[in-house]
């Protein structure tokens, strides 16, 4: 009972403290990458960074004359799509290449999924999934990140009776929440499991306190949607968008600026300048279920 007057007299915190206080918010913080290539001095390698030593008070700085790999291929991606923006919507083809070798199962993509779209429990975007391989004891963990295939010929397009599914001209597959009647049909369609229906559930719905960062508006497709019953996208079926939201406004989709291992790299498949698609000309590359002909746009490389 104490806890709980504890719980009550405290005050609301916002998502932004809430994601500060926890290890979630450690890892959403390489989401920041991509505001710092931005910066000039950053991009020229001479950004001055404090150093975070035994003494936190320190105030000494570090400078940074060499990137990673890993930085500059994000911000090699990000030129790429600057370039792919600069051309009529018909004329993009938005792909991902994911490099198994590198996924080490850490899942941020995952969490910076979930926290960029404001995902409620029961709907996730871009699951990590298992498989164990070999006999004790020696054994492997192979890690498969899924989101949305994004297919050629999407059989959730074909079932959805009210037309709310629908291909855009660059190839993304997306949902008019405004359309949906939240039938299902296209979650029993989709042979990936790539949807989810929201039921309109919180994470905080059964404590004495509901967070106010729970009823945040999701940012999907360009608008705001705000958590409130009845109203979109509660009812709906709902699934990756490659972060659209965020390639209108220039930026790479959250789960390639959090990739640790620098698995995933996304791009316009139709420019041949890409690195997507010097990622396609690799040894090694698959699709998941191409025996069902709807040529995903998605591929890994194993």
């Amino acid at each position: 009972m104490v806890g709980k007057e504890r719980r009550e007299a405290r005050e609301p915190v916002t998502r932004r403290e809430f994601l500060a206080k926890t290890a979630t918010g450690m890892v959403l913080g390489a989401v920041s990458l991509g505001v710092l290539n931005r910066n000039p001095a950053y991009a020229a390698g001479t950004m001055a960074a404090p150093v975070v030593g035994p003494d936190s008070r320190a105030t000494a700085v570090k400078e940074w004359p060499v990137k990673s790999d890993w930085e500059n291929k994000i911000r090699r991606l990000e030129q790429d799509l600057e370039r792919a923006l600069g051309k009529p919507v018909e004329q993009r083809k938005w792909g991902m290449v994911i490099d198994l070798r590198r996924c080490v199962g850490c899942r941020a993509c995952t969490v910076a999924c979930k926290a960029e779209n404001h995902l409620p429990p029961g709907v996730v975007y871009r699951p990590v999934m298992e498989e164990e391989r070999g006999t004790y004891p020696e054994v492997q963990r192979q890690f498969l990140p899924r989101p949305c295939m994004h297919c050629e010929k999407p059989p959730c397009v074909a079932v959805c009776p009210v037309k709310a599914t629908y291909k855009r001209p660059d190839g993304i597959v997306a949902i008019d929440y405004n359309r949906c009647i939240g039938c299902r049909y296209c979650l029993a369609a989709c042979p990936y499991g790539a949807r989810s229906f929201d039921s309109g559930r919180f994470y905080t719905q059964d404590t004495p306190l509901l967070e106010p960062y729970e009823s945040e508006p999701a940012l999907e497709y360009g608008k705001q949607w705000p958590r409130q019953k009845g109203r979109s996208p509660i009812g709906n079926a709902r699934k990756c968008t490659f972060c659209l939201h965020r390639l209108q406004t220039g930026q790479l989709p959250a789960c390639v600026t959090t990739c640790l291992g620098g698995a995933t790299c996304f791009g316009d498949l139709n420019d041949p300048r890409s690195m997507v698609r010097e990622w396609l000309a690799r040894e090694g590359l698959m699709r998941l279920k191409e025996e069902l002909g709807t040529e995903p746009q998605v591929y890994y490389l194993t």
